[in-house]
């Protein structure tokens, strides 16, 4: 029987708390949000519903974790995703709900 490589413990504990960024429905909302679209914190708050405290908090914990990141434009700040592997996760994530749950498109 063939013996599966292992991830290193630290790898592991790594891959661990980065999807434990994903547990969070808030941040999923931020993160579709922005899946749609570059957005301002005050777009986020009318869009979403939810105060700009509770916006800034989450997304100060996906920038700390390299889940979003921003552009200065004036005052404001322009939030994105980060790059095309947080796309992709949350793309494979939309995908594979739809399909177990049998969600219509939207």
């Amino acid at each position: 029987m063939p013996k599966v490589k292992m991830l290193s413990e630290e790898m592991n504990y790594d891959l661990a708390d980065f999807f434990k960024i994903f547990g969070d429905s808030t941040r999923i909302k931020i993160l579709y949000a922005l899946y749609q679209s570059e957005m301002c914190v005050n777009d986020l708050v009318k869009d979403l519903g939810m105060t700009q405290s509770a916006i800034s908090h989450q997304l100060r914990v996906l920038r700390q974790n390299d889940i979003v990141k921003f552009k200065r434009d004036g005052q404001s700040a322009i939030y994105s995703l980060d790059d095309d592997h947080v796309e992709a996760l949350l793309a494979k994530g939309i995908e594979h709900i739809k399909h177990k749950n049998g969600y219509e498109e939207e």
